[in-house]
């Protein structure tokens, strides 16, 4: 049996989150996915809109996942490869080169993202629409107080 192991904050699951995961189970015959605790995640200065709970409930529910753990540090990976048995550890070719270091253990594969999708992108979109709905909300009340 093949397994493969894959780490993400998985925060706004979207199109590209499905396709990296799908890509690393046809890999394999099990797929591990370890999500960022929320402490994880405030110790590298990020916050998630969802919390760990949901975000690990959401990526549960995919077919393509067999198993979900925490990740609450960036030293688990050798002992969560060795305590799973993986063959494959995978990232987006975002992070290419970044995870050499599990090569002694196991496969490293890194595969390309889809183009043009990001949690980041996503929330920044969302941020410049709330700021352009702000600031039509506030041209509308200065024309109003001038009237």
């Amino acid at each position: 049996m093949t397994t493969v192991i894959t780490y993400g904050t998985f925060d706004l699951f979207h199109i590209g989150h499905l396709n990296v995961l799908e890509r690393l189970r046809a890999m394999g015959d099990r797929l591990i996915v370890a999500v960022s605790t929320d402490e994880f995640n405030s110790g590298k200065g990020k916050s998630s809109c969802f919390s760990f709970e949901e975000r690990v409930r959401i990526v549960s529910a995919l077919r393509c996942v067999d198993l979900v753990i925490p990740e609450s540090n960036w030293e688990q990976k050798v002992h969560d490869v060795k305590a799973h048995e993986v063959d494959i550890f995978g990232m987006g070719d975002d992070w290419a080169g970044k995870f050499d270091f599990l090569k002694p253990h196991c496969r490293v594969v890194y595969l390309p993202r889809t183009p043009a999708v990001s949690s980041t992108s996503i929330k920044l979109d969302i941020f410049e629409a709330h700021s352009e709905k702000q600031a039509q909300v506030q041209r509308e009340q200065g024309v109003r107080s001038l009237a």
